[in-house]
């Protein structure tokens, strides 16, 4: 029988109903105009109506993936940036809301399974991914299961520290590599080098509007030659580089998967991220190594919230 994945953004929550080989059969989208937990579920509820509506089937379970840190075992949500929330019971309201059992589940760990089962994980067994998009994001897939670790934040690879008592990161704490790499940090950094007056090429490129901004504007930025812009945007590759290098070292992965917006729009960082595993995993980690792309795009992690249902 088809489940229901959802994908929960900061802004949309998307709903699909998926078979069990990682087709979608129907989904719908719905804006979050109430971020505090009881609007978010009604939005999520009124998302996985019209998609099992569209569907017309019924369906037996359903997962969320959630930008956030996730209690493995309850499915609270103990920190979720986007969405400004700390210590709330989603997975509890849901299946109160829904009448059937949700499971919640990091995004990442989501997009991961999705990968694993339908992408470009296929066949493998141990893989790592890697995903830089608004955030920095990781999941561990080892011996065909997901690492959730003691607590359920295991892959957390945005918030290692790259800057002890560095930049404040949007979970609250100082240096995270999230704070330096991460999409939104880096149209933050971005926009106060503009308001500094300190990048004519950065003026010229956005005419003066901060509001244009993306990570694609900085690295276009650095590739004609603006220092400053170059500066922000070779220590971003450089921390990514070197933390997804010693990420590999640690646990030697048979298959690497990539994506996210700013890996996807961004070649310059990616080339630096390729480029670092190479020269600084260790040689016995990386033989054998497969690096492929995420072949599901923005589905991933909608498709692998359904299967992780099962």
């Amino acid at each position: 029988m088809p489940t229901l994945g959802i994908d929960l953004g900061g802004t949309f929550a998307r709903a699909a109903v998926v078979d069990g080989k990682g087709a979608i059969l129907a989904s719908a989208k719905v804006a979050l105009l109430d971020r505090k937990p009881p609007g978010v579920v009604e939005t999520i509820a009124q998302a996985a109506e019209e998609a099992v509506k569209k569907a017309g089937v019924k369906v037996e379970g359903c997962g969320v993936g959630a930008a956030g840190q996730i209690h493995k075992d309850t499915g609270v949500i103990s920190v979720a940036p986007n969405l400004g929330w700390r210590d709330v019971p989603l997975a509890a309201l849901l299946t109160k809301r829904m009448g059937f059992e949700v499971k919640v589940v990091n995004d990442l760990s989501a997009a991961a399974w999705g990968e694993l089962h339908a992408g470009a994980g296929r066949g493998a067994q141990d893989m790592l991914v890697v995903f830089v998009g608004s955030g920095v994001g990781s999941a561990i897939i080892a011996d065909g299961r997901l690492v959730h670790g003691g607590g359920g934040v295991a892959g957390e690879l945005g918030h290692i520290k790259v800057v002890p008592g560095g930049r404040l990161c949007g979970c609250g704490e100082h240096g995270c590599l999230e704070a330096y790499a991460g999409g939104h940090n880096l149209i933050a950094q971005t926009k106060e080098l503009l308001a500094s007056g300190a990048s004519r090429v950065l003026e010229q490129l956005t005419q003066d509007d901060p509001d244009t901004i993306t990570p694609v504007t900085l690295e276009t930025a650095a590739d004609a030659g603006d220092a400053k812009a170059k500066e922000i945007h070779d220590r971003a590759s450089h921390f990514l580089a070197v933390a997804v290098a010693n990420y590999v070292t640690v646990l030697n992965p048979s298959r690497l998967v990539l994506g996210g917006g700013v890996l996807t729009h961004c070649p310059g960082i990616k080339r630096q991220v390729l480029d670092g595993v190479q020269q600084w995993s260790s040689r016995v980690s990386r033989e054998g190594l497969l690096i492929a792309d995420a072949e599901l795009g923005d589905d991933s992690g909608i498709i692998g919230a359904a299967l992780l249902v099962k």
